[in-house]
C-alpha cells in the first residue's frame, strides 16, 4: 500500500507531521481532514522521509510505565477531557516507544468509533488480556476511571513485588558470574605461570596441585570446545524450558529450591489474590476472573491448579476447595477464601490477603538476601582458597627443602 508523507495543523494550531498508509493521496486527504487535521503538505514518502521500522529493538513497558499511563489516565479524564484526546496527550509524552505507538493507534481506534478496549485489542503485547478485560468492564458500567485507577493499583504493586524478587535473585547470579570468571582467569593465565616452576622442583606434587595444575591444561587446550558445551548447554536448556515438560519441571524445583521456594510461593499467592480481586471488584463474573489470573500466572503448577479449580467453581464449588485440595497454596489462602465465601466479602478478603503477602514477600527477601550473602562468601573463598592452595603447597614444600639443607 502506498505511503505519503504529510504536513498538518490540528484543531489547537499544533503542527503534525508523520506518514499514513492509504490506497490513494485523496483517501489520505479524506482520513486525515477526518482526524481534524487541516493539510499543509502531502507527497509520496520516500526512503528518507519513512518512519524507520526497528520495533523489534523496541521494549516492552514494564508494569511501572503501565502504572504511570493508568494515573495519568485517570487524572486528565478526571479534569473532563474526552478519551480521544487523552490518548493524544499521552501518546505525546510517554517515553516508552512500545507503548507510545499503542497509545496512539488505540486513539485511531477510538476516532473510528470503536470502543476503547477494542482499540487496544490489537495490541496485546502492550495491553494484556486483564488490561483489556477491565477496560471493557468499565465502558460497560460507566466507571472508566474506575477501572485504570484499580489497574494503576495492580500494576504498582506488580512492579513492587517484581522488584523485590528481582533484587533477591540479582545479588546470587552476579556473584556467582564473578566467582566462574575469576576462577577461568586464574586457571588459563595465572596458574599456567606456575606450572613451569613446579615441573623445575623435580619432585612429587600434592595431588592437589595435580588436580589443577590438569584443570588448566585441559582447559588452556580445549576451550573452544568447552566454551562450545556451555554456549549449547544454556541454549539446550533455554529451549527446553520454553516446553510444557521444562516449564514443569523447572517450576517444580522453583517451588522447592531451598531459600527461593518459599518466595516463590508467596509471591503467587499475591500476584493470584490482586488479580483476581481486581477482577471481580470490576464486576467480571467469577469464573471468567479465575480463567484470567490463572493465565498470567507465571509458574505453571500454579496456572495448572487456578484454571483446574475454574472448572470445579463452574460446577458450584467454592473456590476455596479446590484450592485446598490441588496443595499448591499455604492454608492462609484457602481458609480466607472460605471465610470471604460464607460471609460474601471474598473481594475483601482476597485484598487483604494480598497485602498481607506483599508484606511477606518483602520480608523473605530480605531472609533470603540475609543468608546468600555469608553461604556465597564461604562458597567463594572455598573455590578461589582451593586455587591458591594448589599454588602455594609445592612453594611450601620447596622452602622446607631449603631449609633442611
Amino acid at each position: 500500500m502506498p505511503v505519503f508523507s504529510y504536513m498538518a495543523v490540528d484543531t489547537e494550531g499544533k503542527e503534525k507531521k508523520g506518514n499514513i498508509d492509504m490506497p490513494s493521496r485523496e483517501e489520505a486527504m479524506s482520513r486525515l481532514k477526518e482526524m481534524g487535521l487541516t493539510i499543509l503538505s502531502i507527497d509520496d514518502a520516500h526512503a528518507f522521509s519513512k518512519d524507520l521500522n526497528i520495533s523489534f529493538l523496541d521494549k516492552k513497558p514494564s508494569p511501572r510505565d503501565m502504572a504511570v499511563f493508568c494515573r495519568q489516565f485517570v487524572s486528565i479524564i478526571s479534569a473532563g477531557v474526552n478519551v480521544r484526546a487523552a490518548l493524544e496527550m499521552l501518546a505525546e509524552q510517554t517515553e516508552n516507544k512500545m507503548l507510545r505507538k499503542a497509545i496512539d493507534e488505540a486513539g485511531k481506534g477510538v476516532q473510528r468509533g470503536e470502543s476503547l478496549a477494542d482499540s487496544m485489542r490489537p495490541n496485546m503485547k502492550v495491553f494484556s488480556s486483564i488490561f483489556i478485560t477491565m477496560v471493557e468492564a468499565g465502558e460497560a458500567s460507566g466507571s472508566l476511571e474506575t477501572s485504570f485507577d484499580r489497574m494503576g493499583t495492580q500494576f504498582e504493586k506488580d512492579a513492587k513485588i517484581r522488584a523485590v524478587v528481582k533484587r533477591a535473585t540479582t545479588y546470587p547470579v552476579v556473584l556467582l558470574i564473578v566467582a566462574i570468571a575469576v576462577v577461568v582467569l586464574m586457571l588459563l593465565f595465572i596458574i599456567p605461570q606456575f606450572e613451569e616452576m613446579f615441573v623445575e622442583l623435580d619432585t612429587e606434587l600434592p595431588g592437589l596441585t595435580v588436580a589443577v595444575l590438569a584443570m588448566s591444561v585441559f582447559l588452556m587446550d580445549n576451550w573452544v570446545v568447552v566454551a562450545g558445551v556451555v554456549v549449547g548447554a544454556a541454549f539446550a536448556i533455554s529451549a527446553f524450558s520454553r516446553t510444557i515438560p521444562g516449564k514443569q519441571f523447572f517450576g517444580a524445583i522453583a517451588i522447592r529450591f531451598p531459600l527461593f521456594g518459599k518466595l516463590i510461593v508467596k509471591t503467587a499467592c499475591s500476584r493470584m489474590s490482586r488479580t483476581l480481586s481486581t477482577l471481580i471488584a470490576s464486576g467480571l463474573p467469577i469464573i471468567d476472573a479465575i480463567e484470567i489470573t490463572g493465565n498470567i500466572m507465571s509458574n505453571i503448577h500454579y496456572k495448572t491448579a487456578i484454571l483446574n479449580a475454574k472448572e470445579d467453581v463452574a460446577l458450584g464449588t467454592p473456590l476455596s476447595e479446590p484450592l485446598q485440595r490441588c496443595g499448591m497454596f499455604p492454608p492462609l489462602v484457602y481458609h480466607m477464601l472460605k471465610i470471604g465465601e460464607e460471609t460474601g466479602s471474598i473481594e475483601q478478603m482476597l485484598e487483604k490477603m494480598a497485602d498481607y503477602y506483599d508484606e511477606e514477600v518483602e520480608a523473605s527477601t530480605a531472609q533470603v538476601m540475609a543468608a546468600m550473602e555469608p553461604a556465597i562468601i564461604v562458597v567463594m573463598a572455598v573455590i578461589i582458597g582451593t586455587l591458591i592452595g594448589a599454588v602455594m603447597l609445592p612453594m611450601g614444600a620447596m622452602y622446607d627443602a631449603l631449609d633442611n639443607l
